[in-house]
């Protein structure tokens, strides 16, 4: 009979881990690139009735940018992490945390860019309104940032492994 014994060390581990890291950084881009879109054309159409609240209603696109630093941060980590022989475990692992802030981080920045384009809009009409967009953004800056907290989790389970490779 042939051996039965698993391989926990496949050579096709670190594929697993090398997703995780794209995918950290190439979510999180694509929701902070949406929001900085989404919440940068209503800052220009707002800019056009009133130019002298640009700098204030700027914070939506500071806020869609920081999504994207999330995901820079996991995907350094666990391309730290990478290496040529590594547990089929640490691979998943890598991947879950490239995916947990990946896909939390396009989410947060759908909804930083909606609400910042609408906020934007409605505080050039009515600025007491500010207020109540600056809480909404922080809201759906969170959502990141939960990601961003799993990700960082799960990445340092990544490296306490219990197989040799």
């Amino acid at each position: 009979m042939g051996d039965t014994t698993p391989n926990y060390c496949p050579v096709y581990a670190p594929i697993f881990g090398a997703l995780g890291c794209t995918s950290a950084i190439v979510f999180t881009c694509f929701g902070a690139a949406y929001g900085t879109a989404k919440a940068g054309t209503g800052l220009s159409a707002m800019g056009v009735l009133r130019p002298d609240l640009v700098m204030k209603a700027i914070v939506p696109i500071v806020m869609a940018g920081i999504i994207g630093i999330y995901g820079l941060v996991v995907s350094v980590l666990i391309s730290d992490g990478l290496k040529q022989q590594m547990a089929l475990f640490t691979g998943f692992i890598q991947l879950g945390a490239g995916l947990s802030v990946g896909l939390a981080g396009l989410a947060a920045g759908f909804a930083i860019g909606v609400v910042g384009d609408a906020g934007v809009r409605a505080t050039a009409q009515q600025p007491r309104l500010f207020v109540g967009m600056i809480l909404i953004l922080i809201f759906a800056e969170v959502l990141g940032l939960y990601g961003l907290i799993v990700g960082l989790i799960l990445n340092t389970k990544a490296s306490g492994s219990d197989v040799q490779c």
